[in-house]
């Protein structure tokens, strides 16, 4: 039994050995034949390189070694060549041979080390051997190359001289300047053919990037110059002279326009544009045609600077003959009072509160015709202060005598007398009649293609109110509560209708303003103009915010933000 034992044990430790020796027998033998594929694979690759294109491409540099430079680099790349054919392909041979050598003695460790330095080696030599062949092929392929490059540069420099000739009125003075450029781009063709003849193909990249650079610099000046002439010599000459003109007659009429520095930025552009020319004349056209776009735009920004000073001047003749007219009529109403303050102290028994009252009025009062006088002083002398800044100072204090009548008119209620009542609703008559007629004037003067209905109704309705008043004050006696309504009652109506009147003729002057501005961009935009006709078409039906939503709507999809720009612009806002 013991002996059975022992020898199952033997006979399954046999069999464990004899299938250990067959595993490692398997892997060795699969590993030497995976090195040796890698060998084989490493000697076809060793046998391209003998046979490398280099040794016939190097004899195409043999045609062009009159070439001192390239004879030099011939010996070079032939040495190089030499060392690749004559040492560093057998070495790799040799290495092959030892590490194939150390396979067939089974020795792995030797083997694999030596394949590793095999591998480094193939990749030294064939970088070596790649790296040659591209110098030599850069070469030997440069006059193809180049010439099929140059072939392209010499289209577009027949195209650009073709353009040249038919737009070559548009260039004035600066037409030799340009014509001469061309000439010397010609001569560049003909060194690269020199180049080429003599094979001096290490120069031929440098001529091809200089060719490249003055064919990209000769585009930009037939792109630019022609515009750079337009602004430099016409256009900005007759703006500025323009600009002159109307600024000196705006001074000698009176205009403070110190502020607006026009003679100094005049001077200023002038040897900015005589710059510019002469930067031209040397066709250094940098930032030259944004500068002169620049100028154009502030020059253009002046007409619309202009254009405000006058609708200021106009609107400050206006406001200020309003303002003097109210201010003397409180003035009179307050002399009066204080002329009679005794009497009517001891008449109607006013507390020191209300006199208080009535003294701070007279106090501010006296102190705004100061102010009022020292602002038509600047008026009367006036070389710095614009007119729009004279309007804000005019409102400003408009504003004061405004809040003045207000406590006054709330003093003499106070007082409550028929006869003040009585003498105020005639002063109010006058006022209500004067806005009514400033109102009527003013719809007269801006001569709208077509009023309202609505606005004839509100007219009569305001007229049939100031009527109503005269009836009441002709009345004896006179009813004061009655009157008061009628007074109140026509001064709203006449009020609003004054409103209405500055709304409608704001509405229309923005819509006209609208579509004269719109109408720079009619041939410029598909199906704009019928728009804008139809825009035109409400504006003389009357339909003035119509007509305006709807050209504003069409320039904002041009020019984003343009409702915003006219209101800047035209001083729309006043």
């Amino acid at each position: 039994m013991t002996d059975s034992l022992t020898l199952i044990i033997i006979t399954q430790a046999v069999v464990a050995l004899l299938l250990i020796v067959g595993v490692i027998y398997f892997v060795r033998r699969n590993k030497k034949r995976r090195i040796k594929k890698i060998l084989e694979n490493l000697d076809i690759e060793k046998n391209k390189l003998e046979s490398s294109p280099i040794i016939p491409e190097l004899a195409k540099v043999e045609s062009y070694l009159n070439n001192p430079k390239l004879k030099v680099m011939y010996n070079e790349w032939s040495e190089r060549l030499q060392n690749i054919k004559d040492t560093q392909i057998p070495n790799l041979t040799n290495m092959i041979l030892e590490t194939e050598y150390s396979l067939s003695q089974k020795d792995y460790k030797s083997t694999l080390y030596k394949l590793a330095k095999v591998e480094m080696e193939m990749y030294k030599v064939r970088t070596n051997s790649e790296f040659l062949f591209g110098e030599i092929k850069e070469i030997t392929s440069s006059e193809e190359r180049s010439r099929e490059i140059i072939t392209s540069f010499k289209v577009k420099f027949r195209n650009l001289h073709s353009k040249f000739n038919d737009t070559k009125s548009e260039f004035g003075p600066m037409t030799d300047i340009v014509r001469k450029q061309f000439e010397v781009i010609s001569k560049r063709f003909e060194d690269f053919e020199t180049i080429m003849d003599n094979n001096e193909f290490t120069e031929v990249n440098d001529i091809i990037q200089v060719i490249s650079d003055l064919l990209k610099h000769i585009e930009i000046v037939i792109d630019e110059v022609p515009s750079i002439v337009l602004l430099a010599y016409n256009v900005l000459p007759k703006r500025i002279s323009e600009i002159e003109e109307i600024y000196n007659r705006m001074v000698k009429s009176g205009y403070p326009l110190d502020y607006l520095n026009v003679e100094y930025n005049i001077d200023e552009a002038n040897k900015k544009i005589g710059d510019i020319i002469v930067r031209t004349k040397n066709l250094d056209l940098d930032e030259s045609l944004f500068e002169l776009k620049v100028l154009l735009d502030y020059f253009d920004s002046l007409f619309g600077d202009f254009e405000n000073e006058k609708i200021a001047r106009a609107t400050y003749t206006d406001s200020n003959a309003t303002f003097k007219h109210k201010l003397t009529k409180i003035n009179s109403v307050v002399d009066d009072i204080f002329s009679q303050l005794d009497d009517i102290k001891s008449i109607y028994n006013l507390s020191d509160e209300d006199i208080e009252v009535l003294k701070q009025i007279n106090q501010e009062l006296r102190e705004l015709n100061a102010n009022y006088k020292l602002l038509l002083d600047h008026t009367m002398n006036n070389n710095a202060f614009a007119y729009s800044k004279l309007l804000k100072e005019l409102e400003g204090l408009g504003v004061i005598l405004a809040k003045i009548e207000d406590r006054l008119d709330n003093s003499l209620d106070a007082i409550g007398s028929m006869r003040d009542d009585e003498v105020r609703a005639r002063q109010q008559l006058e006022e209500i009649k004067n806005i009514l007629k400033e109102a009527k004037l003013k719809m007269r003067d801006y001569n709208l293609p077509h009023i309202p209905q609505s606005y004839y109704v509100e007219l009569k309705e305001a007229m049939s109110a100031i009527r109503e008043i005269v009836r009441e004050l002709e009345k004896k006696p006179i009813t004061i509560s009655v009157l008061n309504t009628r007074v109140d009652t026509a001064r709203d109506l006449v009020l609003k209708l004054y409103r209405k009147t500055e709304e409608l003729l704001k509405i229309a002057t923005f819509a006209e303003v609208a579509l004269v501005y719109g109408n720079r961009y009619r041939s410029s935009y598909e199906g704009l103009s019928n728009k804008l006709n139809l825009s035109e078409q409400l504006f003389l039906k009357g339909e003035y915010q119509k007509s305006l939503e709807l050209t504003i709507t069409l320039l904002n999809k041009i020019e984003t933000g343009i409702y915003e720009k006219l209101v800047y612009m035209y001083n729309l806002n006043s």
